[in-house]
């Protein structure tokens, strides 16, 4: 990798979860465009439902979600029922009922215990329609996990679980603010085996302080030996402006862009090695898994969770600073506790901030989403099937011939392909069709 390769490694960019992206919502939509949207749904809308936990029992110190630390009860009391509230809330708003899939999110939703939680999930299947066809995944902390709360999530129907690993060497898990041994994933692995959930994910990271090649070959070895179907391998994102956590974290401890690909490449070539195929960006699945069919066939998705199967019509959000997608634009939540609350408590929708498509965003998101998911589009192509003239998107190619001087992707008129070398930098070939990236003044973390 040359130079200027690396210096392309270090140039910041947009992980592309959404297009356009979160910091382009706009506080104008709030409520009444919300409740607007969600009325315009039709009866046999398909839907996806996330439900955002923003508790964690202590916050490591690598950690980029929004959370907080909680050691009381009773504001997890007041969360679930400001749930339920909310939940009756979207259920009154749509006719759509159909559920394909429910993804819980943190934070650490396993804060919230055994009964609270199956009181929500209860009330999801009181007001929408949950088939034995429908995904219903968990993000959990094996540290907190215990035979109670793997017999709750079974008998609510909870089907995947995603553990979060990150490494299992001792002096990173210190350097990071996270202690957690590998005995400790692997009696959760074996509970929620016990308990009848058995499509597990492990997410996995490198980049972390401290962390080596080795080190990221030694975690993947030992977390392909406990047998999840599916892993992701984030590079940690190092944004101590927007997480001022992150400041524990000791930055001459952290990798530059070389090591950081190399150990990238680590991961990839340990897995490859145990059967797992490379999927997207950062994510790999046994070959029989959904997602690689998925992936095989064109049919893989991209959106707040990362890679996904999930093909519903809207995704709808619930709790603190989730954030939702529907047909006509973007709608997300209050991200303070106390605003998402008296705003459900008055019968009103949390919207704090959202944005409505315009056809080019459509059409700028689907290029996105077919380069992060495909690393290949014909975006002359695409333009036409959204009603655009070939070259609307034309103002990319220069960022683009950039790419391929370098020699991490190939163009051929307006097809663009990555190459295997150039997958890591896929990042940068989506922002070149980001219309808002030059607009903002959003700071982003490293494209690798």
């Amino acid at each position: 990798m040359n130079s200027a390769s690396l210096a392309l490694a270090e140039r910041a960019a947009p992980r592309y979860t959404s297009y356009p992206t979160a910091p382009h919502f706009s506080p104008q939509i709030g409520d009444e465009q919300t409740r607007c949207w969600l009325g315009e749904l039709p009866e046999n809308a398909t839907l996806s439902l996330y439900f955002h936990v923003p508790f964690c029992a202590e916050i490591c110190a690598y950690c980029g979600c929004h959370t907080k630390a909680l050691r009381q009860d009773a504001p997890l009391t007041v969360y679930k029922e400001t749930l339920l509230r909310e939940i009756e809330l979207v259920a009154g708003a749509t006719r759509a009922r159909r559920v394909v899939s429910i993804h819980w999110g943190g934070g650490t939703p396993g804060m919230l215990g055994p009964a609270r939680f199956a009181e929500i999930a209860e009330c999801v299947g009181r007001h929408f329609e949950i088939g034995p066809h429908t995904e219903h995944a968990i993000e959990l902390d094996p540290r907190l996990l215990d035979a109670r709360f793997v017999e709750a999530l079974a008998r609510v129907g909870v089907n995947r679980a995603s553990l979060g690993v990150q490494d299992f060497n001792s002096h990173v898990q210190e350097a990071a603010g996270r202690v957690q041994p590998y005995e400790t994933v692997a009696q959760a692995v074996a509970l929620l085996r016990e308990g009848g959930i058995t499509s597990l994910n492990f997410d996995l990271m490198y980049g972390l302080p401290r962390q080596t090649q080795e080190d990221v070959a030694h975690t993947a070895s030992l977390a392909a030996g406990l047998g999840p179907a599916r892993l992701a391998v984030f590079g940690y994102a190092h944004v101590p402006w927007f997480k001022t956590h992150q400041k524990l974290i000791d930055e001459a401890a952290l990798a530059g862009a070389a090591e950081r690909l190399a150990q990238a490449e680590t991961a990839r070539a340990a897995l490859e090695a145990q059967g797992f195929e490379a999927i997207g960006l950062d994510h790999f699945a046994l070959p029989g898994d959904p997602l690689a069919q998925a992936a095989r066939e064109g049919r893989m998705r991209r959106n707040f969770q990362g890679y996904t199967t999930d093909a519903a019509d809207a995704l709808l959000p619930f709790g603190v600073s989730s954030i939702g997608r529907l047909p006509q634009g973007f709608i997300g939540n209050a991200a303070d506790n106390a605003g998402w609350r008296r705003a459900i408590e008055a019968g009103r929708f949390a919207t704090a901030r959202g944005l409505a498509f315009t056809q080019e965003d459509i059409a700028r998101g689907e290029v996105i989403e077919r380069l992060m998911c495909d690393f290949t589009i014909d975006y002359g192509d695409l333009a036409l099937r959204h009603g655009f003239d070939p070259d609307a998107f034309d103002a990319a190619a220069s960022e683009l011939a950039e790419l391929e001087r370098q020699g991490l992707l190939q163009l051929d008129g307006r097809r663009v392909a990555m190459k295997p070398a150039g997958r890591p930098f896929v990042r940068l070939a989506a922002a070149a069709f980001d219309a808002y990236l030059a607009k903002g003044a959003a700071r982003h973390s490293a494209a690798v």
